[in-house]
């Protein structure tokens, strides 16, 4: 029997606990679906939680904490995990793929130093088992562009690639990934200059590929948009609307396709920040973390008119 719960609503895991787990990614491995996502809880960076039926989600491991290991790759990279003050940096948006080369499970994410939102990196970790402790690798920028939202996406002659916002979010990249998905090999793609987009997302259907993503507005939603090009590095078309003006009070984190009797859903999986325009009024007494805490998802089915995705509210 198919089980539903509200949409938007927080997540518990099969022990009770609201799951902090957001900007996530899912992982399809061993017969468990992965949810990475973000935990700015106390020591904690990135937490996994697995599920074999998408509904109940046992807590395996807080995966990246300042306390993981760090180690050197071949780049240069900056391996710090908290600054000298003591102060936690902050990881973002993290992504995992798996590394059939390598045997790895790959991790990307948005990296900036805790105090400001200047550094603008890539930082990269690796585990041997999808939840295990992951390795820091250290953050650096690609090319010596800036990189902030970010997401991973890998086509079907299994080639991996890394997107996100570049020149202060002006700008989207995309960047082709090395065999062992652990650095960047080319930069092939520009999109979008000038147009401040964010939160992107890439899935691809009959050849084509699709792009997510949300204007920058901070934590408040917006309208997203969609946009579709016949090659990654080819010609995207120009962002068209996509949901209503908020999103449905989301930010696009990835699109996950899952085999349904014998076709493929995509699933539209948003981030439902919990905000309020006011924050000189909300944050009198509260724990800082109080909204990132309350913050969800929204899963929505993408369905299509010719090329034009769309989504709509389901409770």
């Amino acid at each position: 029997m198919t089980r539903f719960q509200p949409n938007g609503v927080l997540w518990k895991d099969t022990e009770g606990n609201e799951m902090q787990c957001h900007g996530g990614h899912l992982l399809f491995a061993d017969g468990y679906y992965y949810l990475y996502g973000e935990n700015r809880i106390g020591e904690n960076y990135v937490s996994c939680y697995r599920s074999r039926d998408l509904y109940n989600w046992e807590f395996r491991n807080n995966v990246l904490t300042t306390g993981s290991a760090t180690e050197k790759i071949r780049q240069r990279t900056d391996l710090k995990l908290k600054n000298e003050d003591g102060r936690k940096v902050n990881i973002e948006r993290p992504k995992v793929l798996y590394c059939e080369e390598t045997g790895k499970y790959v991790m990307w994410m948005h990296y900036e130093n805790g105090h400001d939102y200047l550094d603008a990196r890539i930082a990269i970790a690796s585990s041997d088992t999808p939840d295990g402790d992951f390795v820091y690798h250290g953050s650096f920028n690609p090319y010596g562009y800036m990189s902030r939202d970010c997401t991973l996406f890998r086509d079907d002659d299994g080639r991996a690639y890394f997107i996100s916002t570049a020149r202060d979010n002006a700008d989207l990249h995309i960047y082709l990934l090395t065999e062992d998905l652990m650095n960047v090999k080319k930069h092939v793609n520009t999109l979008f200059q000038g147009e401040y987009r964010e939160a992107p997302a890439m899935f691809k259907k009959d050849g084509k590929y699709y792009l997510l993503s949300s204007f920058c507005t901070g934590w408040a939603p917006n309208q997203g948009k969609w946009s579709v090009a016949d090659t990654i590095d080819g010609l995207f078309t120009e962002l068209q609307d996509f949901g209503d003006e908020t999103t449905y009070r989301s930010q696009p984190t990835f699109v996950f396709t899952l085999d349904v009797e014998g076709r493929t859903e995509y699933i539209y999986f948003g981030d439902r920040w919990c905000y309020n325009p006011d924050r000189s009024v909300t944050l009198q007494g509260k724990d800082p973390l109080y909204f990132y805490k309350q913050s969800s998802y929204v899963l929505l089915p993408i369905r299509f008119e010719g090329e034009r995705p769309y989504i709509e509210w389901q409770e």
